[in-house]
């Protein structure tokens, strides 16, 4: 249960790191190469100014989804170590 518990509170949150850094990567080509604006909301880079879109609104389900079960691992983790080991 311990082993599954570390998986469950490590792993999503990789993931969803992972997601925005890659995100945060093209913004900072768009940005500062290509002298342009980004599109959050088509994740392309643009010629005219749009507006922020935080990652939260555009992606609900995968930020929510991750600390949920990311608390899910953390309770398991609870539990195998308050269980005696046989």
């Amino acid at each position: 249960m311990l082993r599954i518990g570390l998986v469950l509170l490590v792993v999503p949150i990789i993931v969803l790191m992972s997601l925005y850094f890659i995100e945060l990567n093209g913004v900072r080509d768009c940005v500062l190469n290509g002298q342009g604006h980004w599109d959050y909301l088509n994740g392309v880079c643009t010629a005219t100014p749009q507006p922020n879109v935080p990652f939260i609104t555009r992606k609900p389900w995968l930020v929510n989804g991750s600390l949920l079960v990311s608390v899910l691992g953390l309770l398991l983790c609870m539990a195998g170590l308050y269980v005696k080991r046989r």
